[in-house]
């Protein structure tokens, strides 16, 4: 494995993270592999570490090449520069898809909750659009997007701008999420099936919003974070991106 960390902004703050399987002989028939890029939530006032390494690192196991965002957060938030942040980081990936071992045609990106109104809003609006997205629990109306921090709320109105080019989108939510309501993730799929879009939406009966991998590891110790049923998306993930994306 390859790993290491670069700002593709030129700004510190901002970092992407890259872990990639290096060429091995016996692999020699993978040598460019389709990539997740994960953008974690927080609400646009910080990237959740539950929603990060633990996600790029369960893509990687599967054998895709994983990268993580950490944008530009709290008062440097202030739209179009999140998205400028993600659209350098898909360049980047593109620009280095030889050193890294990328399909540079098939980068995914993976948001949570606000880094999936950011994941969401490349795929509408990025200058560069990912080939797909996954998304859970993401944001995606404007009223929902008020539980973000201000600098954010100027952001347009990405439903709006759902048209045929939007990517295929694997979509997941919990039914009782009380933060983010699965009302989002309802209203993209129906802007996706209006624009003959593909997705896969797996609702989940319950769980609270955040759940990151539903697992014992990403739960901070919290019973609560913890849930089985939920825990199933990140095979159903994988699977559905199998289908996309065969490795090999």
């Amino acid at each position: 494995m390859i790993n290491g960390v670069v700002n593709p902004t030129g700004d510190e703050a901002v970092t992407l993270t890259y872990y990639a399987h290096g060429q091995a002989d016996k692999l020699s028939n993978v040598a460019r592999r389709p990539a997740v890029l994960v953008l974690p939530g927080g609400g646009y006032e910080h990237c959740s570490d539950r929603e990060s390494e633990p996600v790029a690192l369960s893509f990687l196991g599967a054998g895709y090449q994983a990268f993580v965002l950490r944008y530009s957060l709290g008062e440097r938030s202030a739209w179009p520069r999140p998205l400028a942040d993600a659209e350098a980081a898909m360049q980047t990936i593109i620009d280095h898809a030889d050193q890294w071992g990328v399909d540079p045609d098939r980068i995914v990106v993976a948001g949570f909750s606000a880094g999936g109104h950011l994941a969401a809003s490349l795929g509408v609006f990025g200058r560069i659009r990912p080939a797909r997205l996954i998304l859970i629990y993401p944001v995606t109306t404007l009223d929902t997007l008020k539980v973000c921090v201000a600098a954010s709320h100027n952001a347009p109105d990405l439903l709006a701008a759902v048209d045929a080019g939007t990517p295929a989108t694997f979509l997941v939510h919990t039914a009782d999420d009380e933060t983010v309501p699965v009302t989002d993730s309802l209203a993209f799929a129906e802007r996706l099936h209006a624009a003959n879009v593909p997705f896969e939406l797996h609702v989940f009966p319950s769980g609270p919003h955040g759940l990151a991998l539903g697992t014992a590891f990403t739960s901070t110790g919290r019973p609560e974070m913890e849930n089985p049923g939920f825990a199933q998306w990140l095979g159903l993930a994988v699977n559905w991106l199998r289908r996309e994306f065969p490795i090999g």
